[in-house]
C-alpha cells in the first residue's frame, strides 16, 4: 500500500523563462506549493547557465542600477524588506532601504529566493533545463513542450515568462544594420568590450534611444578607462531623457478614476489635472504619476483600441519619460556629461550609414547633419510587436493550427490576450493550461514590466496554475468532501471559504465582506441584501448580528441571532456553525467566554475574514486582547493561512507600526495600496507611520487626497480626519485644526462611539497642548507661546452624540479611557468619579489601570497638579493593555505634560518634551521647548 503511493504522479509545470518573469513565478508556485503541502516538479526552460538573470538583470557592471529603490523590489509582497534584508546579509555596511542597487544585486538575489523556497517546499522539486523553447503543443491531458535540442516535455501546465526575447532594430537602414560597427544588442554578454578597446577609429559613440538603456550605455562607455576625447550623441525622436528619482521618495498619491471616463482625451485631461493638483499640494509631480501608476490598467482597460493605439503612437514617449525614472547618481551623471559637453541629446533619427576608411562610420541623421563616429548602440529597447521578433515560440503560438492558435495578439501586437494571465486562444476559450506575465501581456495592461507589476503576476499565476493541476478538496452543498476537481460544489467567499446559500446571495454576502475588508461603506446593506436573497443564509445574519454587536451597525442583534441560529440548524457546515456558536457568546459575554470562542475559531478557520477581523483592534472593531504582544501574536501567526493577501498585508502593516517598526509597515501599506488603493487598513497603517516619524505636512496632504480620491467609499472617514488633525496640530495651525473639526469632526457629522474617540480627545489635547499652554506655564515666567490663541471648541454637543452608557459604563479599557478624558474634557469631576467606581467595581472588564487613570484626571481637574503627574506618569505605561495605538495613548502624556508645568516642575517637563523631539520631529513640540530653553539660560 505504501509503495503505492509513493507512485502518485505529481503535477508537472513547465516555467518557459529563466529571468525575473521566470523565476518570481517558480518563487510563488514553491511558495505557495510548500502552504499547501502540494507535491508539484516544476520545470524551468531557459538556455542560461543561471535563473534569476534574463535581459534584465544580466549585466555584471555596478553601475547599471535599478530604477527602483531598494524598499520597492522585494520578490515577496507580504514582506517588503526581503530585498533589503538580504543585501544587508551580503553587505558588511546596512544598505539604505531608498537606495539604487546594481541590478546584478537583483538577479543573485533571485538566485538566492528561489533557492530558499526549493528548499521549504519539500513536497516540490525544482529542476533547470538548458535550452531553448522553440514549440508548444495542446496535449489531451495538458501541454508538450518542445526545445531546440530535440527534447520534448510532458507538463499539466505551462507559464510562458521570456519577457520580449530579442531586441527591435527595424528603424535601422540596411546601411547601417550590415556594418560590422553596429552594437544592435547591448546587453549581449561583451557587446560594449569592443567598443571600449577601440582605440583606433573615431573616438565618437552614437547612441540611438534616450531612455534608461541609453543611460546604462553612457556608464559603461564613460566610466573608469574609457578612451580619451570620445564624445557620446544620443538621439530619439523627442530627444527627452528620463526623469529623476527623488533621493528621499515621497508617497503615491493614488487618484479616484471612477470618474474619468473611457475616451483617451478625457482621461489625458484628468491625468493631467490630477498631476497639478497633486503637484500644488506636495510641491512635486512624482507622487501624482506613481499614484496613476497603480490606475494604469484600469484606464487603458477602458480605451478603445483605436484609441490605445493613438496612446501608445502619440503619447506613449512623454508618459515613459515621467514613469521609468533614473536613479539620482545615474541623472547627476548624465547631467555633468551634459553640462561638460562630453553627451549631447537631439531629436533625430538616423537615415543613411556608410563606412569610413579608418573604420567607424559616417552617419547621416534627419536633420541633415552628419557625424563621424566609431560605433552606432542601438538603445531602443525592445521590438513591441511580438510579431516582427522572428522568435520561434512566439510565432508557434501564434500560427493557425488545427481548431485555433494557442494564442492571439493584444493591441499593437504587444503580447497576447489573456484572461487575467490564462492565455486565450484563437476563439477566445481560456481552458488550455497556458499562462503568461510581464512584457507578454502589456497590450492588455501597458504597464506590465517592472518589479513589482510582475511580482504581483507571479503570484497569481502560480495560484492559478496549482488551482487547476492541484486544487485543494472542496466540499458538496450536502456537506461531503471531494476532490478538488469534482465539478460542482457550493460558491466561496473572498478567501475561498465554502458558503451555504445560493450563488445570488453569495455573490451580495461576498460584495459586502469585500467592503468591510477595505473599511468601505456600505457593507451591512449588501451583508442585508444577502439575507434577503436567501432567508435561510445562516453565515449573513451572523455578520449582520456581529456587526451591530461590535461595529455599531444599524441592525437588529437579537433579531438577526436569532435567525442565524434558526439558519444554521437547516443547512450550514461546520465553520459556519461555529461562527454563529461564537457571536451568540459575543453578544453574552464580549471579554472573556466570547474571546476564547472566538480565538478557538479562528485557529480552526484562520482565514474567516469576518472572525479575523472582529479578533483584530482596528479601526472598526476593538478586538479581542488588550495585550500589544498578544494582538501581535495574533495578526503574526496568521501568515500562513493568508501569504501574499493584501488584507493580510494591510493588517500586519498596522501591527508592524504598533511594533515601532515603522519603515516596514510603510512598506507593507504601500504594498497593499499597490493590490487595493482603498484598503482602509493600509491608510491607517500610514497614517500612523507618518505621524511617528514626524511626516506632519506630508502626512496631512497625503490624508486629504486620499479621503478625496480613492477613499470616498471609505468608513471611519472620522478617524482619518482626526489623524490628519493631530498633524495640523503638530505643525501648530490651529487655524486648520479648527477648520477641519467643525467641517470633519463636529456633531451632527460624527456621533457615538467615532465623536468619543476621535473628537473629544482631539477637544482634550488642543486645549491642554495649545489654548491653555500659556496659562499652565505663567507660573514659570515663561514668554508666551501662543499669544491671541482662541479657546477650543466647546465639547458640550460632542458628549450629547454619545450615548449615556458609552460614557458611564464602558465595556472595554479602550473605550473607558476615552470616556474619561471626555468628561475631563468637560471637566465633569463627579461623572468622572462615578465613571471610576464603575472601573472600580469590574476591573475584570474596564482594567484596573482605568481606574487610575480616573484617579490622575480627578486630581488634575482639583488642580492638585503634582498628584496627577505622579499619578498619571505611573499608570502611563500600563495603558498598552487598554488597547489603542502610540498616537491615541498620547493624550496622556500630554496631560503629564501640562500637569508638569503647572506643578512648575518645569526640568521634568522639558525633559519629556525633549524627549519626544528626539523620537520624532514636531514644530509643535519645538517651539513650546524654546521657552524651557530660555528658562534654562537666565
Amino acid at each position: 500500500m505504501q509503495h503505492g503511493l509513493n507512485q502518485v504522479k505529481r503535477p508537472k509545470v513547465v516555467v518557459v523563462g529563466a529571468g525575473a518573469s521566470g523565476t518570481l513565478t517558480a518563487i510563488h508556485l514553491l511558495r505557495t506549493a510548500g502552504r499547501r503541502s502540494t507535491g508539484v516538479d516544476i520545470v524551468l526552460v531557459d538556455p542560461v547557465d543561471r535563473w534569476g538573470r534574463g535581459t534584465a538583470f544580466g549585466t555584471p557592471e555596478n553601475e547599471h542600477l535599478l530604477n527602483v529603490p531598494a524598499a520597492g523590489m522585494s520578490a515577496l509582497p507580504e514582506d517588503p524588506r526581503h530585498f533589503v534584508a538580504w543585501l544587508n546579509r551580503e553587505s558588511a555596511t546596512a544598505v539604505d532601504p531608498n537606495s539604487f542597487q546594481p541590478r546584478r544585486n537583483f538577479a543573485l538575489y533571485l538566485d538566492d529566493t528561489l533557492a530558499d523556497a526549493k528548499d521549504a517546499a519539500p513536497l516540490a522539486s525544482l529542476h533547470h533545463v538548458r535550452a531553448t523553447t522553440t514549440a508548444l503543443r495542446r496535449t489531451a491531458h495538458g501541454m508538450s513542450v518542445v526545445t531546440d535540442d530535440g527534447r520534448e516535455i510532458v507538463a499539466d501546465a505551462v507559464v510562458v515568462g521570456t519577457g520580449l526575447p530579442s531586441v527591435g532594430h527595424d528603424w535601422a537602414p540596411s546601411s547601417l544594420t550590415d556594418s560590422a560597427f553596429f552594437i544592435p544588442d547591448p546587453w549581449r554578454p561583451g557587446a560594449l568590450d569592443v567598443v571600449r578597446r577601440d582605440k583606433v577609429g573615431p573616438a565618437d559613440v552614437l547612441v540611438v534611444g534616450a531612455g534608461l538603456t541609453m543611460v546604462d550605455v553612457v556608464w559603461s562607455l564613460t566610466g573608469k578607462g574609457a578612451r580619451p576625447g570620445r564624445h557620446l550623441i544620443a538621439v530619439s525622436r523627442s530627444g527627452r531623457l528620463p526623469r529623476a528619482h527623488l533621493a528621499t521618495p515621497k508617497l503615491a498619491a493614488i487618484p479616484d478614476v471612477s470618474e474619468w471616463g473611457s475616451s483617451l482625451d478625457g482621461i489625458r485631461a484628468a491625468a493631467l489635472a490630477h498631476i497639478t493638483g497633486v503637484k500644488e499640494a506636495t510641491g512635486d509631480w512624482r507622487p501624482a504619476v506613481d499614484g496613476l501608476r497603480f490606475r494604469v490598467a484600469t484606464l487603458w482597460e477602458r480605451l478603445s483600441e483605436e484609441d490605445r493605439l493613438r496612446f501608445a503612437r502619440e503619447h506613449a514617449g512623454e508618459w515613459n519619460v515621467v514613469r521609468h525614472k533614473m536613479a539620482p547618481s545615474s541623472a547627476e551623471l548624465v547631467s555633468e556629461l551634459t553640462r561638460t559637453g562630453v553627451l549631447r541629446t537631439e531629436a533625430a533619427s538616423v537615415k543613411d550609414a556608410e563606412p569610413l576608411p579608418t573604420g567607424g562610420l559616417r552617419v547621416t541623421l534627419s536633420d541633415g547633419s552628419t557625424h563621424d563616429v566609431g560605433w552606432v548602440v542601438n538603445c531602443t529597447g525592445p521590438q513591441s510587436d511580438i510579431r516582427l521578433l522572428g522568435n520561434p515560440l512566439l510565432d508557434d503560438l501564434l500560427r493557425d493550427r488545427a481548431g485555433a492558435p494557442l494564442a492571439t495578439v493584444a493591441t499593437g501586437g504587444m503580447g497576447v490576450r489573456t484572461h487575467e494571465g490564462r492565455v486565450l486562444d484563437g476563439h477566445g476559450y481560456a481552458d488550455a493550461p497556458l499562462w503568461t506575465l510581464g512584457a507578454l501581456r502589456r497590450g492588455e495592461l501597458w504597464e506590465s514590466t517592472a518589479v513589482p507589476e510582475i511580482r504581483t503576476q507571479a503570484l497569481q499565476v502560480a495560484t492559478q496554475v496549482l488551482d487547476a493541476v492541484a486544487p485543494l478538496p472542496r466540499r458538496l452543498e450536502d456537506g461531503r468532501m471531494v476532490g478538488g476537481h469534482h465539478p460542482i460544489a457550493r460558491p466561496r467567499d473572498p478567501l475561498g471559504l465554502p458558503l451555504s446559500t445560493t450563488a445570488e446571495a453569495a455573490a451580495a454576502y461576498n460584495a459586502g465582506l469585500e467592503r468591510l475588508m477595505l473599511l468601505q461603506d456600505g457593507a451591512e446593506e449588501k451583508i442585508r441584501e444577502a439575507t434577503e436573497l436567501d432567508p435561510t443564509f445562516a453565515l449573513a445574519h451572523a455578520a449582520l448580528a456581529m456587526l451591530g454587536h461590535e461595529a455599531g451597525a444599524h441592525t437588529d442583534v437579537a433579531a438577526s441571532l436569532t435567525a442565524a441560529q434558526e439558519a444554521v440548524r437547516k443547512r450550514g457546515d461546520d465553520r459556519e456553525a461555529s461562527l454563529v456558536d461564537v457571536i451568540s457568546r459575543r453578544v453574552q459575554d464580549v471579554r472573556h467566554g466570547g474571546a476564547q470562542a472566538l480565538m478557538s475559531h479562528i485557529a480552526n478557520y484562520p482565514r474567516d475574514v469576518l472572525a479575523v477581523s472582529s479578533a483584530v483592534p482596528t479601526i472598526a472593531f476593538s478586538g479581542v486582547v488588550d495585550v500589544q504582544r498578544e494582538a501581535w501574536d495574533l495578526v503574526e501567526g496568521l501568515a500562513p493561512a493568508y501569504g501574499d493577501h493584501w488584507w493580510y498585508i494591510s493588517l500586519l502593516a498596522f501591527t508592524r507600526q504598533d511594533q515601532g517598526r515603522y519603515e516596514e509597515a510603510g512598506l507593507l501599506a504601500e504594498s497593499a495600496l499597490g493590490v487595493d488603493p482603498s484598503s482602509g487598513h493600509a491608510v491607517h497603517a500610514l497614517a500612523h507611520v507618518m505621524y511617528e516619524t514626524g511626516q506632519h505636512e506630508e502626512g496631512r496632504t497625503w490624508l486629504d487626497h486620499w479621503v478625496a480620491q480613492s477613499g470616498r467609499s471609505a468608513s471611519h472617514r472620522a478617524h482619518f480626519a482626526w489623524h490628519a488633525a493631530l498633524h495640523e496640530l503638530s505643525l501648530g495651525d490651529t487655524e486648520a485644526v479648527r477648520a477641519r473639526y467643525y467641517s470633519q469632526l463636529a456633531p451632527p457629522a460624527v456621533t457615538g462611539v467615532r465623536a468619543l474617540i476621535d473628537s473629544t480627545s482631539l477637544l482634550w489635547r488642543w486645549k491642554i497642548a495649545v489654548a491653555d499652554w500659556d496659562t499652565s506655564t505663567s507660573g514659570l515666567t515663561l514668554p508666551p507661546t501662543f499669544a491671541g490663541e482662541a479657546p477650543v471648541p466647546p465639547v458640550g454637543n460632542v458628549l450629547e452624540a454619545i450615548d449615556e452608557s458609552m460614557l458611564m459604563r464602558p465595556e472595554t479599557p479602550f473605550v473607558a479611557l476615552h470616556a474619561a478624558f471626555a468628561l475631563a474634557t468637560a471637566g465633569d469631576a463627579p461623572r468622572l468619579a462615578q465613571l471610576r467606581e464603575h472601573c472600580y467595581r469590574t476591573p475584570a472588564q474596564t482594567g484596573r489601570s482605568i481606574t487610575d487613570l480616573c484617579d490622575g484626571l480627578l486630581a488634575y481637574l482639583a488642580r492638585d497638579w503634582s498628584r496627577a503627574a505622579d499619578l498619571l506618569t505611573d499608570v502611563h505605561p500600563l495603558l498598552p493593555r487598554a488597547g489603542g495605538s502610540a498616537a491615541q495613548r498620547e493624550m496622556v502624556e500630554e496631560t503629564i505634560l501640562s500637569a508638569l508645568v503647572n506643578a512648575g516642575r518645569a526640568q521634568e517637563a522639558e525633559q519629556l518634551l525633549h524627549g519626544r523631539l528626539h523620537r520624532r520631529p514636531s514644530p509643535l513640540d519645538a517651539r513650546r521647548v524654546v521657552g524651557f530653553e530660555q528658562l534654562s539660560a537666565r
